[in-house]
């Protein structure tokens, strides 16, 4: 179901939400269901889109915003007008798939880094939409790597947790300016 929030897939100047950075607090706290879906959670998601698109990422959730919401917003073909954003609220993973698949991530709030990181093949997700209505799907490639990688984020894990290869991962923290001590694996 497209998104009924209309946003250009623009690059901003100065985007509406500031982005945070691996490092600070805020990423590593849970989040809050959103109990009510409302023009206030509404005008959220369109900051949000904006200051995705704006950062050329595929992928945003609402702690990168420091906010402490379960609200992920996900546009894996910004370069496509034609292509409505996914939008999250309260999402939930139902199943996963037995298949597991590497692939390289990385973070608008880790900018610079990108390494491997193993996930289920696909996921089946429900969640709000942005009218509030309950919405299921099922999601394999890009797309469901990154809405498992957005759903991290509610539960203050960032994808580093998740890099197998912790000298390789040092050394790429350390190149762009991150700290080794900010990552928490994942067990």
């Amino acid at each position: 179901m497209p998104s009924g929030i209309a946003v250009e897939k623009k690059k901003l100047k100065n985007p509406p939400l500031q982005l945070h950075y691996l490092g600070d607090r805020v990423l590593r706290q849970n989040t809050k269901r959103i109990a009510k879906v409302d023009d206030e959670t509404r005008q959220l998601i369109r900051e949000m889109l904006q200051t995705m698109y704006s950062n050329d990422g595929i992928g945003l959730a609402a702690p990168q915003v420091g906010v402490h919401k379960q609200l992920i917003v996900v546009d894996v073909e910004p370069d496509n007008p034609a292509n409505p954003p996914l939008i999250l609220i309260n999402p939930t993973i139902k199943k996963f798939s037995k298949e597991i698949c590497q692939a390289q991530e990385g973070c608008l709030s880790i900018p610079g880094v990108y390494m491997d990181v193993t996930r289920p093949q696909v996921v089946e997700v429900s969640y709000k939409d942005e009218n509030g209505r309950p919405r299921t799907i099922k999601a394999g490639d890009l797309l469901g790597r990154c809405i498992q990688h957005e759903m991290d984020h509610l539960n203050g894990v960032v994808f580093v947790d998740r890099v197998d290869n912790s000298l390789a991962l040092a050394q790429e923290l350390s190149k762009h300016g991150f700290s080794q001590q900010a990552v928490k694996p994942v067990v």
